[in-house]
């Protein structure tokens, strides 16, 4: 909570104080405080119209600010999908809203002008693979670390979690990790929680997952590090929740047009023929939304694949497996040319 320190006052401190905390902050629509007591429970908001009118009301700038606050204040619970109240908060241009647990403790103020929303999940990003296929880039920096732009692939594949409002995210390493460690430390640079999970040996696209013991929440988020993609992790989320399924993998349309009449034939029969068809396939895109309890059906620190997991879903003959057509910007960077690639398009895609 370190980034909201300057929002928060508490209830037994003077209302000039107050005042003089309110006139450093940045602008108008950040001017607002949230009172806390002395067990960090939140118990009111502040703004400069609370102090003006209780003064008008014969209230004095040395009473406490527990006279002045109003205590019918606008707040999140932290054990809550709040995606519905956070989109009427932003359509209301209501931009700070403070974050509360089950027992009314502040845990932090969220900036709705800075975040899209936030989501009511961990993440989990693979970055322990060697990147062969980029060598010799890769022969002294690990593949999410090298560049495009004016940051890492990972970094750049971080902010945009952040920007979801994502707290907690797990990096799964191994090839090379302390420069991935060094580099992002324990996340509170960025004010979030980073745990790196070490694989002393490849544990596949979804293996490090059962390192973790458990989580604050029923959902996960696994994706590989070396993407770089401006999907809507919100909309994804909707989606995944609204089709109530273990599984959902993110897809990325991929378009063939055959210039050819293709022919249907049962031997050598011929019947029916489409002329220059073209047809859309869906390949992975390396990011996923599951139930976190599925990790139970691997075993811990063994290889295992997010097709593995496909599978067993698939073989369950149930509907719970779903894709999401990721019709944003997607890149795979595997190969030099994607490289190339990503720093063009980078100066003109706003991830």
């Amino acid at each position: 909570m370190q980034n909201s320190k300057k929002h928060i006052v508490n209830l037994n401190d003077r209302a000039r104080n107050a005042l003089k905390a309110l006139d450093v902050l940045e602008d108008s629509v950040s001017r607002t405080l949230f009172v806390i007591n002395d067990d960090l429970c939140l118990v009111g908001s502040l703004t400069d119209g609370d102090i003006r009118r209780g003064l008008l009301n014969g209230l004095e700038i040395s009473d406490t600010i527990e006279k002045f606050m109003n205590i019918n204040f606008k707040f999140l619970k932290n054990s809550s999908d709040n995606l519905e109240e956070i989109r009427e908060f932003k359509k209301n241009e209501i931009n700070l809203i403070p974050l509360i647990d089950d027992d009314l403790k502040l845990l932090e103020i969220l900036d709705l002008k800075k975040l899209r929303t936030k989501l009511s999940i961990s993440a989990l990003i693979m970055a322990g693979g060697r990147g062969e296929r980029l060598r010799p880039l890769t022969e002294t920096t690990p593949k999410p670390m090298l560049k495009v732009g004016d940051k890492p692939i990972l970094e750049h594949n971080i902010d945009r979690l952040i920007k979801y409002g994502v707290k907690d995210i797990y990096i799964s390493v191994k090839y090379l990790k302390d420069q991935i460690m060094d580099y992002f430390g324990d996340g509170s640079s960025k004010n979030i929680r980073i745990h790196y999970l070490i694989e002393d040996e490849p544990l596949g696209t979804l293996g490090a997952l059962s390192m973790i013991d458990m989580i604050e929440y029923e959902d996960i988020l696994v994706m590989n590090s070396d993407l770089l993609t401006n999907i809507d992790f919100e909309d994804f989320f909707n989606f995944y929740k609204i089709n109530n399924a273990q599984m959902a993998l993110a897809s990325v349309p991929y378009h063939v047009n055959i210039p050819y009449a293709v022919l249907e034939t049962n031997g050598n029969i011929i019947s029916s023929f489409s002329e220059k068809p073209n047809y859309t396939y869906y390949s992975n895109g390396g990011i996923y939304l599951l139930k976190f309890a599925l990790k139970d059906t691997f075993e811990k620190g063994k290889f295992f694949n997010a097709t593995d997991l496909m599978d067993q879903i698939i073989l369950a003959k149930n509907s719970a497996l779903i894709h999401y057509p990721l019709l944003g910007y997607w890149l795979d960077i595997g190969k030099h040319n994607d490289l190339i690639k990503a720093q063009e398009d980078i100066k003109h895609i706003k991830l």
